[in-house]
């Protein structure tokens, strides 16, 4: 056998293995969106859920990764850990764009597990949003602390049980990220207008509820599921430095305050929701924790 043969038959057989690997990584995958109005996308300008969620910039960031992900959405905008294990169904207007209710009349979690089951050879990823929804009744009461760490106790208890669920249905290699929130009620600090003299008070209590409650139950709930969490909190500024900024129209603010203004609807609108590259953040949190693939 001369040596130009060996040669392209040693090409030819590197080749074999190439190739299905690559195609392999490039195989269609599912990821399964769960949670509430931040799983959906929903924006506080046009009030509803929409594509610039940070599931949908997900996609094509994971497949510079060399994921090859096609998203079921089964968010439910105002869903709670409660109503994703008990409320069935899902209101038209909360699904997100394009999506059909819950099948046979099932729960959030119910939807989630029978998907997952049937396809699990093809699962790649499941993100799970949700909490906000469970503390955010105590904004307004006169000691929202204490009204916080009581609400979390339910929310982990509720939170565990849906991850594990979820672990259950995908199994052990099944890619779960839970994510936290950025921090929109620093936001009240510019509306003293509608908070008086509490509008301070407000918002720096706020960082405590999420440093001493919020993050950690939800990242106790997640790791109970062997489940990845990433901080949304700290990654959009909200523990940074009350150095002072200027922003328009709000004049010298603190920076944190001025971050969440940029990235959020709370100070334009007092909505709780993302604006478009806030999403954005969320969605590099998440596609930061997946390994890269060949």
């Amino acid at each position: 056998m001369s040596r130009r043969i060996r040669v392209v038959l040693a090409v030819a057989a590197v080749l074999l293995v190439v190739v299905p690997a690559a195609q392999a990584a490039q195989k269609k995958q599912y990821y399964v969106s769960l949670g509430d109005s931040y799983a959906v996308g929903y924006q506080g300008d046009v009030k509803r859920p929409t594509h610039n969620g940070f599931a949908d910039q997900l996609v094509p960031l994971a497949k510079k990764k060399g994921y090859n992900f096609s998203l079921v959405n089964l968010g439910c905008g105002g869903a709670d850990t409660t109503s994703m294990l008990q409320r069935h169904g899902c209101p038209a207007g909360a699904l997100a764009p394009g999506a059909s209710d819950y099948p046979n009349n099932e729960t959030q979690v119910q939807a989630a597990v029978a998907f997952i089951k049937k396809h699990r050879a093809q699962m790649g990823l499941v993100t799970i949003s949700i909490g906000g929804n469970d503390v955010d009744t105590c904004i307004p009461k006169p000691d929202p602390l204490t009204c916080v760490a009581t609400n979390m106790k339910v929310a982990v208890t509720n939170l565990k049980s849906i991850v594990r669920q979820v672990r259950k249905a995908g199994g052990k290699s099944l890619k779960i990220v839970g994510t936290t929130y950025p921090d929109v009620v620093l936001g009240a600090w510019v509306h003293q207008d509608v908070f008086g003299t509490n509008a301070f008070n407000l918002a720096t209590s706020s960082l405590t509820s999420f440093d001493k409650y919020i993050n950690p139950g939800l990242r106790r709930a997640y790791k109970s599921g062997h489940a990845k969490f990433v901080d949304v909190t700290t990654a959009t500024g909200a523990f940074g430095r009350f150095d002072t900024t200027t922003l328009a129209p709000y004049g010298t603010i603190p920076t944190p305050v001025a971050t969440v203004c940029k990235l959020t609807f709370f100070c334009q609108f007092l909505d709780i929701h993302m604006r478009t590259p806030g999403y954005a953040i969320i969605s590099k949190l998440i596609v930061g924790t997946l390994p890269k693939r060949a």
